[in-house]
């Protein structure tokens, strides 16, 4: 992987990490589903209005506005709201690492090398000793909720490969169409009507601050530089860089939050790094050598550019 797309993914790693602390602001203020349908919202309208829909087949569109939104985005904001800490949410989400590995190779025919193995299992290592000295708030519900949200991360970089569209940006936008609407029915379900009925009087300036940071930053120029990674890398190299989102996530609880940080969670911090960096070794020096080579129905080319 170019050292350029390495230090851009280590700063939309950050930025992913802190969001964790702004979905906590907004889950105050409004329904946690509520204001997951709102963050898609403002991340599609009217912006979809300009933008042509890419050259894809619909059930892709709509299993990955599904699978981002509700499985993803929905089932995070519902554990923060029900309990989870902001740093335990962003740790355990990475539990994506895995079933990313499981996923390319079942899926995709990506090749586990030694390297990813053994990086995995150090940084899982570090995962493990967060989760047992972590000092914020963990629920049972809470940790269910933000797992199956891990699955869902996974599933979404499979949909991507699948898509093989180059139109990324465009791809983004049409399908988190697909979001908002299920959302709102499901917080309906969930917290009744009146999740839906009392926007007007629980939106307040921080609400605003909260969605508006959600759909563009976070949202709609993150995912697109991620799954613009996703196409040019394989998914089990890209996917350990979401390693480094619970050590941001962490900084992001404690900073706002007062959560605390132990001195065990910045040794994990350290392996979680050990790890991402041994398991990016090879993928180095392989894409250094690499030169384009003709894609098959399902993959992009992969070159060196």
């Amino acid at each position: 992987m170019k050292l350029k797309d390495v230090l851009l993914l280590v700063s939309l790693m950050a930025l992913w990490g802190f969001n964790f602390s702004v979905i906590k602001l907004g889950t105050t203020e409004i329904d946690p589903l509520v204001l997951t349908a709102l963050r898609f919202t403002f991340a599609v309208f009217p912006l979809i209005l300009f933008i042509k829909r890419p050259n894809v087949q619909w059930r892709y569109l709509i299993s990955y506005g599904l699978s981002f939104g509700v499985g993803v985005w929905g089932m995070t904001t519902l554990s923060i709201d029900v309990g989870l800490s902001v740093g335990m949410a962003s740790l355990l989400l990475d539990m994506s690492v895995v079933s990313s590995l499981l996923v390319g190779w079942l899926c995709l025919d990506e090749v586990i090398t030694r390297n990813k193995l053994f990086g995995a299992a150090l940084a899982l290592l570090g995962l493990a000793l967060i989760m047992v000295s972590n000092g914020g708030a963990v629920t049972v519900q809470g940790v269910l909720l933000v797992l199956v949200a891990s699955v869902f991360w996974s599933i979404n970089g499979l949909i991507v490969k699948r898509a093989n569209t180059h139109s990324i940006f465009a791809f983004n936008v049409w399908a988190m169409m697909f979001a908002p609407l299920p959302l709102l029915a499901l917080a309906a379900l969930s917290h009744g009507t009146q999740a839906i009925t009392l926007i007007p009087q629980q939106f307040t300036g921080w609400t605003l601050f909260s969605v508006l940071f959600q759909a563009y930053p976070t949202t709609l120029l993150g995912y697109w530089f991620w799954n613009k990674m996703i196409m040019k890398y394989s998914v089990s190299s890209v996917a350990p860089m979401t390693l480094l989102i619970p050590v941001f996530g962490m900084l992001g609880g404690y900073w706002f939050y007062d959560e605390v940080v132990l001195f065990n969670q910045v040794i994990a911090a350290g392996l979680i790094l050990l790890g991402l960096f041994i398991g990016q070794m090879n993928e180095n020096l392989h894409l250094s050598q690499a030169t384009c080579h003709p894609s098959s129905s399902d993959r992009p080319p992969a070159c060196n550019q």
